[in-house]
């Protein structure tokens, strides 16, 4: 059990099912895609415990480009197949990474950062962005907040036009 919001939930499931209902309405309405990347990066950043930095990164000009985020200043620029980033952008496949010391060519934009997990979004079979959460814990992500967060990118794939 873990409480956010002065909420108690049981699992994950129900955690990723309350915060992806919270994202829906904040973006649902608002055409803008730069307002409701940088609402959802913030509303990411307020309830998923334990992390220290959530962000996208846009794919613009074949290489993934800095967008909204919460936490630290970051890295600007990654090219295809660098870090955790750029292997989920050129692979089109989640990284889940439990320790990012141990991932070949990991970029290091925040030193208190040790496990990461990395979301491609994809709108009409393209690449738009990835979505990016870092956590200052070993083995903080897991299959369920994998499962919690496939469903979060599936909402902004659909919700948000990606016209940047």
């Amino acid at each position: 059990m873990f409480n956010v919001e002065n909420k108690e939930f049981e699992d994950k499931k129900e955690f990723y099912q309350y915060m992806n209902k919270k994202l829906l309405y904040l973006i649902q309405q608002e055409p803008d895609t730069l307002a409701n990347l940088a609402n959802s990066a913030s509303l990411f950043g307020l309830l998923i415990p334990e992390i220290n930095w959530v962000g996208y990164y846009v794919f613009k000009n074949n290489e993934l480009v800095l967008g909204p985020f919460w936490g630290k200043p970051a890295c600007t620029h990654i090219a295809l197949g660098e870090g955790v980033c750029g292997t989920a952008a050129e692979t089109l496949e989640v990284q889940l990474v439990k320790n990012v010391h141990e991932f070949p060519g990991h970029i290091a934009c925040d030193t208190a950062s040790m496990s990461e997990i990395v979301l491609p979004i994809i709108k009409e079979d393209k690449l738009v962005a990835v979505l990016d959460i870092d956590s200052p814990k070993l083995a903080r992500f897991d299959k369920e907040d994998l499962e919690g967060l496939l469903e979060t990118v599936n909402i902004l794939s659909k919700h948000i036009s990606w016209q940047l």
